[in-house]
């Protein structure tokens, strides 16, 4: 008998049962690869993330992400609430400025932020950003999202973009149809399959009050109907702002981001892109809240 670890752990919030719940499993140097997408499946949550040993003396662990139905290259919530765990619960932050995970895509260097002594966000620098084409008929993709071919915001490119996994990026133009998409999950998740995307992600600068963004992602394609608040997507979505020249490449630009409203589940992301010719630095940082903690004996 093993007794492993768990806890879940809501991301990119302060308050309980807001932002986006990841599931952190501890000790899975004890499990096999099918013993953790057995538990990633038991959890059912959007992804779960494990935690192993690593033998790099630069490396201060190793992570490996699931979703239910299959294993995943990055997850950016489940990264801020395994770090937000390891710093609180286990005194890490009182130790170390931070530690360096090694995931499928490389290494992702994270650090904690204090104030008055207590962490109060854990900020992760997401591997180089890159953009892809893709072409997809407005009237297919407003079908494929729900909403009004009409509410899709043609002043910014349809592209993909990638800080780990690709995302199709949606702009709309009004976060009320962003709220009132309805997606056609089945023919979303065939379409995302067939293109290597991992998650379609909606968003808008207008009609904004204390946030540059707003945002709402779809992965039906890897066994997420809706991702509440996106660490990987958002990311994602900065990199490709200044790739494209949306926002200015000789500055450091600060984006705060709202997402999860629509279902219920709000959360906020803080981005930042730092300048560096075609290799911007994209930094992700959140809070996080410990919710359940429990022993998964197998």
């Amino acid at each position: 008998m093993r007794d492993i670890r768990v806890y879940h752990v809501d991301a990119f919030t302060t308050e309980k049962f807001g932002g986006n719940i990841a599931g952190v499993v501890l000790d899975a140097e004890k499990l096999s690869e099918n013993e953790m997408q057995s538990i990633a499946k038991e959890l059912n949550l959007s992804e779960s993330v494990f935690l192993l040993p690593s033998n790099n003396e630069d490396i201060d662990y190793k992570v490996k992400y699931f979703t239910p139905t299959e294993e995943i290259n990055f997850c950016g919530h489940a990264t801020v609430g395994l770090t937000w765990l390891v710093a609180t619960e286990f005194g890490l932050a009182e130790k170390k400025e931070g530690i360096v995970l090694e995931t499928n895509i490389g290494r992702v260097p994270v650090v904690w932020h204090k104030e008055n002594g207590k962490v109060i966000d854990v900020e992760m620098t997401q591997v180089t950003p890159k953009t892809q084409d893709i072409d997809i008929d407005v009237e297919e993709l407003s079908r494929l999202i729900g909403v009004n071919s009409k509410s899709i915001d043609l002043t910014y490119p349809i592209k993909l973009a990638n800080t780990g996994v690709w995302h199709l990026l949606v702009p709309i133009k009004d976060q009320i149809d962003i709220d009132n998409a309805v997606p056609d999950l089945a023919a979303l998740a065939k379409h995302n399959k067939e293109h290597n995307i991992s998650t379609t992600h909606l968003y808008t600068f207008t009609n904004l009050q204390e946030y540059e963004l707003y945002t709402r992602d779809f992965a039906p394609g890897i066994g997420i109907p809706e991702d509440p608040v996106t660490g990987a997507a958002n990311g994602a979505l900065a990199g490709f702002f200044y790739l494209e020249g949306v926002i200015p490449q000789g500055d450091i630009t600060h984006l705060k981001i709202a997402q999860g409203d629509a279902i219920g589940r709000p959360g906020t992301l803080y981005v930042t892109v730092i300048p560096n010719e075609l290799k911007p630095v994209i930094k992700v940082a959140g809070a996080a809240t410990i919710t359940i903690r429990g022993i998964l004996t197998i």
